[in-house]
């Protein structure tokens, strides 16, 4: 089950895809053509549920926001995780077993964001207004459910929290980013996330729209999904 005290993982095929968009925001451009290897992908964002399973045994502290009725909700994307904490929890999970869990790179993000899609803005294709109604309206994080998902079962790719990735942030970065598997660059200021926020007037983000937060800050609308090598 997908609220189980583990995330659940589908396997992603690697391939080649053109990251980033032209004629857009900045930092999105150029578009380039990317090439990733083969990884496992979280059905869903780290749910409250799974994150106290972590807090519990690892003795990490509880989530700054879950006093609060509206994200308290165990099947709700855990929220207020600041990168560190994101990593510690990868880290945990891998403990017991040889699996290396992670966060994603951007380039893993983006690529299974697109659920095998060629290309394009969403995880979807063509206009569902029914979905895009549903969310626009919430006003609070939401448990994934199917009808957010893309075609390799990820849910909510494209809206309800930001998820933290590995990489740096640098605006710059795709003009000299490696072809195969890149990881951004070796040190910033900023890391790198991906997806949407309930807290966004626009609650919905394209998968190629980059976003960065300070690694030790905490925000409402920031949680993460693990990733591991396949």
């Amino acid at each position: 089950m997908v609220n189980s005290d583990r995330p659940e993982f589908v396997n992603i095929p690697g391939g080649t895809f053109l990251m980033g968009k032209d004629e857009s925001r900045k930092d999105e451009g150029p578009a380039h053509p990317v090439t990733v290897g083969s990884f496992g992908a979280a059905i869903s964002p780290v749910t409250n549920s799974q994150y106290a399973a972590f807090v519990q045994a690892a003795g990490s502290a509880p989530p700054p926001f879950l006093g609060e009725e509206r994200f308290a909700g165990a099947g709700q994307p855990v929220v207020g995780i600041n990168w560190f904490e994101a990593v510690a929890y990868c880290e945990w999970l891998g403990s017991s077993n040889s699996v290396r869990y992670r966060l994603p790179t951007e380039a893993e993000r983006e690529f299974s964001a697109l659920g095998g899609l060629a290309g394009g803005d969403w995880p979807w294709e063509g206009e569902n207004a029914a979905f895009v109604a549903w969310i626009s309206a919430l006003n609070d994080p939401h448990s994934p459910t199917v009808e957010c998902a893309n075609d390799y079962g990820l849910r909510c790719m494209a809206e309800n929290v930001h998820e933290w990735c590995s990489d740096w942030y640098a605006s710059g970065y795709y003009a000299i980013s490696p072809g195969g598997d890149p990881s951004g660059p070796e040190s910033g200021k900023r890391r790198a996330s991906r997806g949407g926020s309930w807290r966004h007037r626009e609650k919905l983000t394209r998968v190629n729209a980059r976003s960065s937060l300070a690694p030790s800050f905490r925000y409402s609308d920031f949680g993460f999904r693990v990733y591991r090598d396949a």
